[in-house]
């Protein structure tokens, strides 16, 4: 074959190639890329307490209580003021772009704990202490791998975007969602019957995060059952979490499901570190398993007047 037609051949075989690339589009992974969220006045749960972690990663002082009001509100205008942005006080890609920080092991600080509270939204139930170490790095790669992402173990802007922007694994449905991240504990857990009334002990080890089980208001932050958290759910049932080590909300505030409303202990009455669950409709106890599990299958949460008050102790 002649030289000249030889190139022509090389040449016509290479626009195709670039031809069928990008009429095929983007490769899976880029075209599964979830969209940064718009975060605002109003707005609730992980993703809020990830952006405040960030804030304060970036020299603001602001409290860390997963909701967007105000003081956020106003703290996000004065970043983006500071970072050549539109000062609307609302967190969108741009604002996303200039919030993360590129991570990797050995790192500790404030952008670690938003990492690490982004993480568990998909179920890996770290300790958010700031503290990037072997099983931050483990999650980082299993997050990765689940999404088609290079396997790196740094938290780049890719990375961040799907942790971000993706819906969470944790263990929900609707309004509702798992009290800890689903990779916690096993299904069994969610069966075991509590000692002595209509309630679930959950064995986890002290620092576990918890997660509002649903959105309401958070009508007690006592010591009564050690460290306790009350929940007056939009649904009408009140939720009870008792043990914790530390509080992330307080008394009075709004959460949304999912968000964190603390870390596990052994506060209180108890033999060792778990996280105790009551549910209660009008003022009675009802067996939370159902519940629970429910969350665990992602099946359809039955309503909490229609749980059973006995069969879940002894």
């Amino acid at each position: 074959m002649p030289t000249v037609l030889r190139r022509l051949t090389l040449w016509l075989g290479a626009v195709a190639l670039a031809v069928s690339t990008a009429l095929a589009g983007p490769t899976a992974a880029q075209a599964a890329a979830p969209a940064w969220p718009l975060l605002s006045n109003g707005s609730t749960g992980p993703n809020v307490t990830s952006a405040q972690y960030l804030l304060r990663h970036r020299g603001y002082s602001i409290t860390v209580d997963g909701q967007y009001g105000t003081g956020t509100t106003s703290t996000v205008k004065t970043f983006q003021s500071a970072n050549g942005l539109s000062a609307d006080g609302v967190i969108g890609a741009q604002t996303w772009g200039k919030l993360v920080v590129t991570l990797s092991a050995g790192a500790n600080n404030d952008a670690v704990r938003a990492l690490q509270t982004s993480l568990n939204k998909h179920g890996y139930g770290l300790a958010v202490d700031g503290a990037w170490g072997p099983a931050t790095t483990s999650a980082v790669q299993s997050f990765q791998s689940r999404n088609g992402l290079a396997v790196d173990g740094i938290a780049g802007p890719t990375t961040w975007q799907y942790l971000i922007g993706g819906s969470g694994s944790s263990g929900g449905t609707g309004n509702y969602r798992l009290i800890i991240g689903k990779s916690v504990l096993p299904r069994s857990a969610y069966t075991s019957r509590h000692h002595d009334y209509p309630a679930i002990d959950l064995p986890v080890v002290t620092g576990t995060t918890a997660y509002a089980i649903t959105s309401g208001t958070i009508g007690y932050a006592g010591g009564s059952c050690g460290l306790g958290i009350g929940i007056t759910g939009d649904d009408g049932a009140y939720y009870l979490y008792c043990h914790l080590s530390s509080r992330s909300v307080a008394s009075g505030s709004r959460v949304g499901a999912g968000q964190v409303l603390g870390y596990t202990g052994a506060t209180g009455n108890v033999t060792g570190p778990h996280l105790h669950l009551e549910v209660r409709v009008n003022g009675a106890n009802r067996c939370p398993q159902n519940m629970l599990l429910a969350l665990y299958d992602g099946t359809a949460v039955p309503a909490p007047s229609s749980l059973p008050a006995t069969g879940c102790f002894y």
